[in-house]
């Protein structure tokens, strides 16, 4: 019997030999496994699994925007809204800038406020001035010379006078210059006196943001639209099938899905001193997330560890617009400490665990975490935030430990509609108009399906989205950093 032709890859050694018995063997099979494989075993089924393993669960990170606020269209390239000053009129020492300063010479009642403190206190008014060490010292006056025009302007000098027979020692020591904290309660005048000479007016403060361009992209050749695998693939949107770039492309719409928002919560604005406004890039802004506007205009609390270190939130939340509900979203080593500070309130606190909410029953003690509390005046509703214990996303650093943030809707000055709107705290402003809708773009291009073609044998998936986050009463927010390994 002849061998094989060579030329057909196949070699000499692949000769058909006549075996007296039914068996298999490399004489009379022809073996069409490598050289240096397992040999002609691998020529049966293997035990295939078809389905992926969802080894880490779902893998989206986002949805936080979807719980705490909501979408709404806009059509300008900025979106600008006012927020109310306070009401009242009080000047605090900040012993950080010399032109920041509130200083009162003792015995004189001469106090002095930094230029950059307004022209604000009039003649006639009533304060209570305390000192800065412990603010327990305190004395009731009367602004007996303002020193002020009839308009606010710069910086100020006034005279004060006790209204008792305690004097200025009451705050320092005689002869010095201290620094003090002051607040104005009201004012009072003689009978036939003039009216109160100047005016307090509110003070216009105006937020902005910008929205940015988002995009993303998918591209798989024609041929490889055909080509099916055996591996059925299924993603957390539910697309699934045995063809791979399906996998790919639906995978490719989640991460750009989860980009709209982490997007939201860690975008920056570029500044004048910013690198990359030094370079060839332009046209790129930036825009004002979550964290940033938190650090800019909120409040920060670091290594957050006890009832004592929540107790001076509250009370900071006290002096900002003390709104009752809040919601607090934490990484895993945050929450687990917020219910080992809840549980040790409990007096049937034993031995790490809390057995209150189980009738006081120990052998009922299963479920040891809180998802809300009551402290104070105001109501903690606790969630774990999955963006920062995903070791993927900011999980991976560790310095974000949560946010607090107020339930409900603010009341502020609409520049685009020109009257007051209630919205969210926090919500997303997406570009849209009567023509196109940016919220959410997808586009498909090329030879496949019902796709635009553009004359290449590919398919190509393109995601866009342009818009911004607005925080509106940040004052009313916190961040909780780790900062101490």
């Amino acid at each position: 019997m002849g061998n094989f032709n060579t030329s057909l890859g196949l070699g000499g050694s692949y000769a058909l030999n006549p075996a007296p018995n039914p068996i298999v063997s490399d004489s009379n099979y022809i073996d069409f496994t490598a050289t240096g494989t397992a040999g002609w075993a691998q020529q049966y089924l293997p035990e295939l699994y078809e389905q992926e393993v969802e080894r880490y669960g779902n893998r989206t990170i986002g949805g936080f925007l979807q719980m705490v606020g909501a979408e709404m269209p806009m059509s300008s390239d900025q979106v600008v809204w006012s927020e109310q000053n306070r009401l009242h009129l009080a000047y605090k020492h900040d012993g950080v800038t010399a032109n920041s300063t509130v200083q009162m010479v003792i015995n004189t009642g001469v106090v002095t406020l930094g230029s950059a403190l307004n022209n604000s206190v009039r003649e006639g008014s009533t304060v209570i001035v305390a000192d800065t060490a412990t603010g327990l010292k305190t004395l009731k006056c009367y602004v007996s010379d303002s020193g002020a025009s009839a308009e606010p302007a710069s910086g100020q000098t006034i005279t004060l006078k006790a209204y008792t027979a305690d004097d200025f020692t009451a705050i320092g020591s005689a002869g010095t210059t201290v620094n003090v904290n002051l607040f104005v309660y009201g004012s009072e005048f003689a009978k036939g006196s003039g009216k109160m000479v100047g005016q307090l007016k509110p003070e216009f403060q105006q937020y902005n943001n910008k929205p940015i361009i988002l995009k993303d992209h998918f591209e798989i050749s024609g041929s490889d639209t055909a080509q099916i695998g055996w591996v059925e693939t299924t993603d957390e949107a539910g697309q699934s099938g045995y063809s791979w770039y399906l996998k790919a492309a639906g995978e490719t719409r989640l991460r750009f899905e989860d980009y709209l928002e982490t997007s939201m919560i860690e975008a920056v604005k570029t500044t004048s001193t910013a690198s990359l406004n030094a370079g060839s890039v332009t046209g790129i802004t930036g825009t004002e997330g979550l964290f940033s506007a938190i650090e800019t205009r909120g409040n920060v609390y670091e290594d957050l560890a006890g009832l004592e270190d929540f107790d001076l939130i509250l009370k900071n939340l006290d002096k900002q617009g003390a709104i009752e509900e809040n919601m607090l979203y934490l990484d895993r080593e945050q929450a687990l400490a917020f219910d080992d500070m809840l549980a040790k309130v409990n007096a049937h606190y034993d031995s790490g665990a809390s057995y209150g909410v189980f009738n006081n029953d120990a052998d009922m003690a299963l479920n040891l975490g809180f998802s809300a509390f009551r402290r104070g005046s105001y109501d903690f509703y606790k969630s774990d935030w999955k963006y920062l214990n995903d070791a993927a996303a900011r999980g991976g650093f560790g310095d974000v430990a949560g946010v607090l943030i107020p339930a409900g809707t603010s009341t502020v000055y609409d520049q685009s509609l020109g009257k007051n709107m209630t919205r969210p705290f926090l919500h997303v402003r997406y570009r849209s108009s009567a023509t196109d809708d940016r919220r959410l773009k997808s586009w498909v291009t090329g030879s496949i399906g019902s796709a635009s073609y553009t004359g290449e044998d590919v398919m190509e998936v393109h995601y866009l989205s342009e818009r911004c986050l607005v925080v509106q009463g940040a004052n009313n927010f916190v961040m909780l950093k780790t900062v101490t390994a």
